[in-house]
């Protein structure tokens, strides 16, 4: 392929050391795997339409086959001028002759094979990834139950608001993910689109079966429209955007337990296994995970702004810029935001929750107030907002005097001689009241942890369901080549 019959020299050695890097045994055995399951895939196909002999079909499978079971070991450091594919190709056709090996890009183009090589790489990585934010969904499920009586202030403006539980805060988190574990299954569905039979941009005049192929390597459905399968990486914006708006339950989770780990907080503390130290300042134990996760949660938003931008304005048809340089941020951002994930993990299920402080911090935040206000409202009709300027009053007055915040509203209730009742009316009561609303009452938590884990368990049966069909079709395309190659020709 050095000589293209067109071009007569290859790219010069600068530009193809930036285009194709080094051809290592370990990114050679990465890229051509790929590319290996989808030849055999087409050339049986080929050979079931017959556009190619059973013999050259079996041929080639056999040698496909044997590099395979050496992790491509020949091409490792090959002279690649024109890139590992057709380095491979050369390689087929000097071992098999191009009678014979020539014949594997019959009715195909790298255009509808990178498209389809794409979407099987980017299987394990969407597996790790739901894999890992479902572990650590379950991990928040089952500290939600946990923690659900360990009272503690909510925060708005961080500012000590309203009183909920350190299990009600840890359930809101998985909600949240909940809703990014959808988000991701979502996004990924286009992994399930089969590109090949494309071509180049215009789909081919022979009579090829794509639905074969789709079938043997594990896809749902075939594209049906030749220029939208080579032109589109849609696909890749749509699993940035997911992974963006994960990467940012993420960042939000971190930061506040970033917060609760400081002395000045001491919520939560955390073992030696998930700290650091400093180099100069012995007294130091810096939660340095957690800014670990703030990091890498914040790859797939910038890897989402690169590809976006690298696609943008471009012409709809297959595209370098589009079909390679969008593509490339992908990789790092998942593999990033996998990792933020199992930090985070690590982190909720090690963080140790401290009562006393937490409880003692909403009682001087004075976070009944709000309840205090509803009480007035129904047990002296009085309008909310009147009780919210009185309850607001008392408190600064409590301030002022130095006293306790239900020491001034027990004398308030003497001085105007008003029947309300102040039972109930700590941060722990509060809670255990609070059932409306999705509030942190007992009832409320366990209702939103029903859900939470009914919905857990259809997403990890999604991800079991997709993991053995493509299994499946793994062995059904390996069964497919001996079954070819083992039936007397003519039979």
């Amino acid at each position: 392929m050095e000589n293209t019959g067109r071009i007569s020299h290859t790219v010069s050695p600068s530009a193809r050391r930036i285009l194709f890097g080094q051809t290592s045994g370990e990114s050679v055995a990465a890229e051509l795997s790929y590319i290996a399951q989808v030849d055999r895939a087409h050339v049986i196909m080929l050979c079931e339409c017959k556009i190619i002999s059973e013999a050259a079909a079996c041929r080639l499978l056999c040698e496909i086959g044997e590099l395979e079971a050496n992790e491509f070991a020949p091409l490792a450091g090959v002279n690649a001028p024109r890139g590992l594919y057709l380095a491979y190709e050369d390689f087929l056709m000097k071992r098999l002759g191009e009678e014979i090996g020539g014949v594997l890009h019959t009715a195909r183009s790298r255009n509808d094979l990178n498209a389809t090589t794409l979407r099987l790489r980017l299987r394990a990585r969407y597996l790790h990834l739901l894999r890992e934010a479902l572990r650590l969904q379950a991990v928040l499920i089952r500290r939600a139950g946990r923690y659900g009586g360990i009272v503690m202030p909510a925060y708005t403006h961080y500012q000590a608001a309203v009183p909920i539980s350190y299990g009600h805060y840890l359930a809101g988190i998985a909600s949240a993910l909940e809703r990014d574990i959808k988000g991701v299954i979502a996004a990924f569905a286009g992994v399930d689109d089969c590109p090949l039979g494309a071509g180049s941009v215009g789909g081919t005049s022979l009579p090829i079966d794509p639905q074969l192929t789709t079938t043997l390597l594990g896809f749902e459905r075939t594209v049906s429209h030749s220029v939208d399968a080579v032109a589109s990486r849609d696909l890749i914006l749509r699993i940035l955007a997911a992974a963006s708006v994960l990467g940012v339950t993420l960042s939000r989770l971190a930061s506040d337990l970033l917060l609760w780990t400081t002395a000045e907080f001491g919520f939560l503390s955390l073992p030696d296994r998930l700290i650091g130290s400093s180099s100069m300042m012995p007294q130091k134990r810096n939660p340095f995970l957690l800014e670990h996760v703030q990091g890498r949660s914040a790859m797939a938003l910038g890897a989402f702004v690169s590809s976006a931008t690298a696609m943008h304005a471009k012409p709809f048809t297959n595209s370098i810029s589009v079909g390679t340089e969008a593509v490339s941020p992908v990789w790092n951002a998942l593999q990033s935001l996998t990792e933020a994930l199992i930090l985070a993990r690590l982190v909720v299920a090690g963080a140790e929750p401290q009562p006393a402080t937490m409880l003692q911090r909403a009682t001087d935040g004075n976070t009944p107030a709000t309840e205090f206000a509803n009480r007035l409202v129904t047990e002296t009709s009085m309008p909310f907002r009147g009780a919210h300027h009185l309850v607001g009053s008392l408190i600064n007055d409590a301030i002022q005097h130095e006293e306790p915040f239900e020491h001034r509203v027990a004398r308030w209730r003497e001085e105007k001689n008003i029947s309300v009742s102040l039972d109930g009316l700590d941060p722990e009561a509060v809670v255990k009241a609070t059932n409306y609303g999705g509030g942190p009452g007992p009832a409320s938590l366990a209702l939103c942890l029903k859900s939470l884990r009914a919905e857990w368990r259809n997403s990890m049966n999604q991800k079991r369901a997709q993991t053995r069909k493509w299994d499946a079709a793994a062995r059904a395309l390996n069964e497919a080549g001996v079954k070819l190659c083992t039936t007397p020709i003519g039979d």
